[in-house]
C-alpha cells in the first residue's frame, strides 16, 4: 500500500504520516516545501492546486490534511473540488482530516456545532468552510472518500494511549462526558481506517475512552 499526505509538515499531517510508517506502509509527503519536513521521507513538492492525477497515479491512498491560513476558509471547498476531480474514477481513496464543527449536535440532524450559540467566532470561517467542503465530498459521484472529524477538544500536547472510539456524524462523548481526543490517538484511528476501509464514503467522528 502507497499513501501521499498532503500538508504531511502539519501537526496531524505528520503524525499520520509517521504512524503510517511506523506501520510499514510506503508514504510520500506532498508539501509546497521540503525543507520544512522534519524526518526523512520521500515527497513530491508541488502546490495542492496544481496537482494532477498523474502526480498520484501510483498511491491507493490520498489523504488532505490541507489547512488553510487564517481568515482564508474559502479555500476548502476550493481544494476539496480539486481533489474530487483528480481522484474521480481512479480507484484512489480519498481521505480527509475534517473538523468537530461539522458534527451533528441534535438527531433530527438539523444542527451543526458551528450552529450552536458560543461557539467561538475565531474558527467560524474554518468551521463552515470546512462544512461546505465535507458537501462537496457528499455531492461526489466516482470517488471513494471518508471523512474523518476529531472530537470538539483536539488536543496536540496530549499523550498517546492507543485507544479510541469511532462515532458517526455527531458529536460524541467519551465515559467522563467529555468530546475530546488527542492528534496522537487520532492518528492510530485514522490509519486503522487507512488499513480497514470500513467506512466508505462516511462521515465518521473519533473520541477517547
Amino acid at each position: 500500500m502507497k499513501i501521499g499526505v498532503i500538508g504531511a509538515t502539519g501537526k496531524a499531517g505528520a503524525l499520520i504520516m509517521a504512524e503510517a510508517q511506523s506501520r510499514g506502509i510506503d508514504v510520500e509527503a506532498i508539501v509546497r516545501d521540503h525543507h520544512r519536513l522534519s524526518t526523512p521521507v520521500p515527497y513530491l513538492e508541488k502546490d495542492v492546486m496544481s496537482l494532477i492525477t498523474d502526480d498520484i497515479e501510483d498511491l491507493d491512498v490520498l489523504v488532505s490534511a490541507y489547512g488553510a491560513p487564517r481568515g482564508e476558509g474559502y479555500r476548502y471547498p476550493l481544494v476539496t473540488q480539486h481533489l474530487i476531480d483528480i481522484t474521480k474514477q481512479t480507484g484512489i481513496r480519498l481521505m480527509v482530516i475534517g473538523g468537530a464543527g461539522s458534527l451533528f449536535t441534535n438527531q433530527h440532524r438539523t444542527n451543526r456545532l458551528f450552529d450552536e450559540p458560543g461557539f467561538p467566532e475565531a474558527f467560524k470561517d474554518t468551521s463552515t468552510n470546512m462544512g461546505e467542503a465535507l458537501k462537496r465530498l457528499q455531492a461526489s459521484d466516482g470517488v471513494d472518500w471518508t471523512y474523518i472529524s476529531p472530537a470538539e477538544n483536539f488536543v496536540f500536547n496530549a499523550p498517546k494511549t492507543g485507544k479510541y472510539q469511532l462515532g458517526a456524524d455527531f458529536l460524541s462523548f467519551n465515559a467522563d462526558g467529555r468530546s475530546e481526543i488527542s492528534y496522537a490517538d487520532y492518528a492510530i484511528a485514522f490509519v486503522d481506517e487507512i488499513q480497514n476501509h470500513q467506512h466508505r464514503n462516511e462521515h465518521i467522528s473519533v473520541v477517547s475512552v
